[in-house]
């Protein structure tokens, strides 16, 4: 595991746990769709590494980098979690949890009590987004361009209840789910995992036929 990697995936976890709490903390809506771009913002910024930010480029990996790249996926991901995990941890051990807890608890019964196919549908719309968020800041930073497109992407999946397998690893751990549940919450987060990663190919795998 490249520990440079992972530890820049952890800060990418927990850049998505701040975003998360004050997303909770202003009660969602446009205001917190808007506010929970910051954290994809500050992790494209700081070049952080997030899970749907970078499953996109597997198909545009040389062949003999495809296999190293599912590994590099991997901790990524694994990275995410810890982040998230700690963020969500660590609000419930504040006065904050009163507020945000009950929220997040509310918000994750839907996600798990939904049927797996909704899930896999709602993520591939939402990878789809956070690849168009993440290239677009790629190719026109530093834009106002980039910096609109970030917004969008994320105000676009939050509002239209779009599933993110990172942002729900903060969620499923500030409301308790992944301690108290872990079964279903996995299933759940591995389901929003191939969601998000078929919406990020989709793109790049267009653009190789069109």
């Amino acid at each position: 595991m490249d520990m440079k990697t992972f530890l820049n995936a952890i800060l990418a976890g927990i850049a998505l746990g701040i975003a998360g709490t004050v997303n909770l903390s202003v009660g969602g809506g446009i205001p917190g769709a808007f506010l929970f771009g910051f954290g994809l913002f500050l992790i494209l910024c700081f070049m952080f590494k997030l899970y749907t930010g970078a499953i996109g480029y597997l198909m545009t990996q040389p062949r003999n980098m495809f296999f190293p790249y599912i590994g590099t996926l991997v901790t990524i991901w694994l990275g995410n979690f810890t982040g998230a995990f700690l963020v969500g941890m660590a609000i419930r051990q504040t006065r904050v949890a009163e507020k945000i807890v009950p929220a997040a608890l509310k918000l994750c019964e839907v996600k798990l009590a939904d049927t797996w196919l909704s899930v896999l549908i709602l993520s591939v719309f939402c990878g789809l987004l956070m690849f168009i968020a993440v290239d677009m800041f790629r190719q026109n930073q530093p834009s106002l361009f980039s910096f609109a497109m970030v917004f969008l992407c994320v105000m676009v999946f939050i509002l239209s209840g779009f599933e993110h397998c990172i942002a729900n690893m903060y969620y499923f751990s500030v409301s308790g789910c992944v301690t108290s549940n872990p079964g279903p919450t996995l299933v759940s987060l591995l389901i929003m995992t191939l969601g998000n990663s078929l919406g990020g190919w989709f793109l790049p795998l267009m653009n190789r036929v069109r």
